[in-house]
């Protein structure tokens, strides 16, 4: 049996935007390109790269959708596949996700189920998407019921993050991507976690060399989880650390009070409190993540959701097996609590309940 190897280059860097052609020139994907992005990043660097990409000879179109999470979803993948149909794009042609994680989940999702499946290139622009929505091979939408509940895995070909697009990002923005940042710490890199803390006005101010490390050890991170449990078997689910409580937070709120990272800070918040209520981590170590997440500016405390209400969300979670609900807890700061080798923990729905009513 042939063995497919998905194993791709992940390069960060400043300016690599401009060298993007040149490298497809010399390692080509496609025959064409469809550029996927949507309404914002479109005018600010969607049509520069276009321009760029013709400029050097390459056979490219580019596509768009309305910015926002409410839209990543299957009706706006049906736009951009009929738009593709439109502009030529056939089975030896490739897509480029050029946005967040928002961008790179619609166009991703669209490529792999386009034709039965074309190349894509991921190019982030957003400090969420460079730390982690862009590794891994997870794409997919959302639907009315469910974040992300409609899927696939599929591996980009390459991944280019270009460091110099984060000069522009709001400050809520770069802060949407530290969450997932502070997350990969806690959940497998103690020295990370350190890191983190002794930057924190480096990273505040965007400084690129610091920006520039975080990314490359978050990426390190995800993609050594990726490379040993790929489709989420198991050890991968300790990527979904503070996700049970926050994808549920995102539905409930309709994906319009709170961002991605703003969710998941509070859902590290509550499940960290579930670690250590079941002894697994210490107050100290959930008081240093906290303290982190609050330095950075986010606010950490339950929104006013009934607790009985999260849970029956939580149920719902593509996490959950047999509406049992699972959770990736820590036992200590750069490790994840396992029971017989499994690290998706089935906790009693009473002890979660009375952990939320808590906080």
């Amino acid at each position: 049996m042939k063995r497919v190897d998905d194993s791709y280059d992940i390069l960060i860097g400043r300016g690599l935007l401009e060298e993007i052609p040149a490298r497809l020139k010399k390692r080509p994907v496609g025959n064409k390109y469809a550029i996927i992005t949507d309404s914002n990043i479109r005018s600010s660097y969607g049509k520069k790269f276009l321009a760029l990409m013709k400029r050097s000879g390459l056979r490219c179109c580019l596509l768009s959708f309305p910015a926002g999470e409410k839209h990543k979803t299957l009706a706006t993948v049906e736009s951009l596949q009929n738009q593709m149909l439109e502009n030529g794009i056939d089975r030896k042609s490739a897509v480029i996700a050029l946005g967040g994680g928002v961008v790179g989940d619609a166009a991703g999702f669209a490529a792999g189920t386009y034709m039965r499946g074309i190349p894509f290139i991921q190019v982030p622009t957003s400090l969420l998407a460079m730390v982690d929505s862009s590794i891994g091979g997870k794409v997919g939408v959302n639907l009315a019921k469910g974040k992300n509940s409609c899927g696939l895995f599929s591996q980009p070909k390459m991944v280019f993050s270009d460091v110099s697009l984060l000069k522009s990002l709001p400050k809520r923005e770069l802060r949407n991507g530290l969450a997932e940042a502070i997350k990969h710490a806690v959940i497998a890199d103690k020295n990370h976690f350190y890191f983190i803390e002794q930057n924190k006005e480096k990273i505040i101010g965007a400084d690129a060399t610091t920006l520039t490390e975080l990314i490359k050890r978050s990426c390190e991170i995800k993609a050594g989880i990726v490379e040993i449990d790929e489709r989420e078997q198991n050890f991968r689910k300790i990527v979904n650390y503070g996700h049970t409580v926050g994808h549920a937070i995102e539905v409930l709120t309709k994906f319009r009070e709170f961002s991605h990272g703003e969710a998941i800070a509070i859902g590290m918040a509550a499940e960290g409190r579930l670690a250590v209520d079941s002894r697994f981590l210490t107050e100290r170590e959930l008081y240093r993540q906290n303290k982190l997440l609050e330095d950075f500016g986010f606010n950490i405390g339950l929104p006013k959701i009934r607790p009985e209400v999260l849970v029956k969300e939580m149920r719902k979670d593509k996490k959950a097996v047999s509406g049992k609900i699972q959770f990736a807890l820590p036992s200590g700061i750069g490790r994840m609590k396992s029971v017989a080798g499994n690290f998706g923990l089935k906790l009693n729905e009473k002890d979660v309940l009375k952990v939320l009513r808590a906080l």
